[in-house]
């Protein structure tokens, strides 16, 4: 099974964007571990923005 492309690259892009990580250093991360570091700075998106309203 792999793991869908378009899927991959938001991840990626995500992330880089979030903690200024480099390609390498999140293509090295395990798969659950890069979803988790996915679902965690979306966590804390969600509480910024409703603590802003």
């Amino acid at each position: 099974m792999t793991y869908p492309l378009d899927k991959l690259r938001a991840e990626v892009a995500f992330i880089a964007y979030h903690l200024h990580w480099s390609l390498a250093e999140i293509l090295e991360l395990p798969h659950r571990e890069r979803v988790q570091w996915v679902g965690q700075v979306s966590n804390i998106n969600k509480a910024i923005l409703e603590s802003e309203r």
